[in-house]
């Protein structure tokens, strides 16, 4: 079972861990690039999964671009049985409301299950 992790934050990437414990084999942590989101938070966010899931295959993936679009897009390239985000925006002092621009644009136009977790 592949499954597609996306994430811009280490508290994102942490909560989708704490779920996916002892649970998955092969996870794809994927981080879209946009206008601001620092490029040091979504590397420290992929690099989190490599220590919370141990014996996990953990590849990374980082690209530049709306995330929900970029999550699809590895997710259909992965062929993903499922696809674990956050709430809203991993960073406290910027996520908005629940839920977040980019679950809802995953949910509309969902191919596989969606799995979201608190923050």
């Amino acid at each position: 079972m592949t499954t597609v992790v996306g994430t811009a934050s280490v508290h994102t990437t942490a909560a989708a861990c704490d779920y996916l414990a002892g649970t998955v084999e092969e996870v794809v942590v994927v981080t879209a690039i946009e206008e601001g989101t620092a490029e040091r938070d979504a590397g420290d966010a992929a690099n989190v999964a490599r220590t919370r899931l141990p014996g996990a295959a953990v590849e990374t993936a980082r690209r530049e671009g709306e995330p929900a679009a970029v999550i699809r897009e590895v997710a259909e390239e992965h062929d993903a049985d499922r696809v674990v985000v956050g709430t809203r925006q991993g960073d406290p002092e910027r996520a908005g409301e629940p839920p977040g621009s980019t679950v809802r644009a995953l949910l509309a136009e969902a191919a596989w299950p969606v799995v979201v977790v608190p923050v």
